[in-house]
């Protein structure tokens, strides 16, 4: 969980494209109440699938709550999502 929790945290708060398993997305993370909850939203790009999760930072840990589908299947995205270069010259992003 913990690589989970470094890679999310390494995503930007914006819209982005990417990679995982071979597929293309659109991915989009906000957060809410001052980072203590954020939502991860990804659309495949010319495809059929679909992420989206919330993950709430507690006193307790961080409780992640997948959107209708396995918290094994949103934990798999994202450690192997893999951003595109930003526009800007900047580098894909390899986190953990």
């Amino acid at each position: 969980m913990q690589a989970f929790l470094n890679d999310l945290d390494a995503l930007p708060f914006r819209t982005v494209t990417g990679t995982a398993h071979g597929r293309r997305y659109v991915v989009v993370k906000s957060g809410f109440s001052g980072g203590a909850s954020q939502k991860l939203v990804a659309e495949e790009l010319g495809g059929r699938d679909y992420i989206s999760l919330n993950l709430y930072r507690t006193r307790n840990g961080a409780l992640l709550r997948p959107c209708e589908m396995p918290e094994a299947k949103v934990i798999a995205f994202v450690l192997d999502l893999r951003i595109d270069a930003a526009p800007n010259g900047g580098r894909s992003v390899k986190r953990s």
